[in-house]
């Protein structure tokens, strides 16, 4: 038996799995806080000029300074794939407190949600209920111009209720 895998009585083994969490860049850097929707769209400004559909995740602590960002999903110039075990999967390994979940529509679409968008973002409020890591608010970012960004939690509050 080697240590990556495990044999059991019927003469199958099977393999072990380590989950590990690896900080890249400087752990000593300093923490941006974010405290509204305008913060968080300031920061995600990389994220309005992307060409394709992001899907990310800003992981935070009780403070609400972001301990990383976690790429969840990278589509198509209109779409994303979006589940919630790969959006939570990082946030318990980060030992998150909260998630800031956030995408972009590229191209100058409307930054309105779509149905999708509006029934992942429920999805996703109710799965970090359960897990106790509460989704603070789903921004969604377009071009550079001002005020392109939308706060789904502003404009759509009985989700988190």
């Amino acid at each position: 038996m080697s240590e990556a895998t495990l044999s059991f009585r019927l003469g199958f083994e099977l393999p072990l799995f380590r989950l590990r969490l690896v900080r890249e860049g400087d752990p000593a850097a300093s923490r941006v806080s974010i405290k509204t929707p305008r913060e968080a769209a300031s920061f995600l400004g990389p994220l309005m000029e992307a060409p394709e559909e992001h899907f990310i995740s800003l992981h935070l602590n009780a403070r609400n300074q972001v301990l990383g960002v976690h790429e969840v999903s990278h589509g198509t110039l209109s779409a994303s794939l979006v589940h919630p075990r790969e959006v939570f999967k990082a946030a318990v390994l980060a030992n998150s407190h909260a998630l800031l979940i956030c995408h972009n529509h590229p191209s100058g679409a409307e930054l309105k949600p779509s149905l999708d968008d509006l029934d992942t973002t429920a999805k996703l409020v109710d799965a970090g209920k359960l897990l106790g890591v509460e989704v603070v608010d789903h921004i969604i970012v377009g071009s550079l111009t001002e005020n392109d960004w939308y706060s789904v939690r502003e404009h759509h509050p009985e989700i988190w209720f």
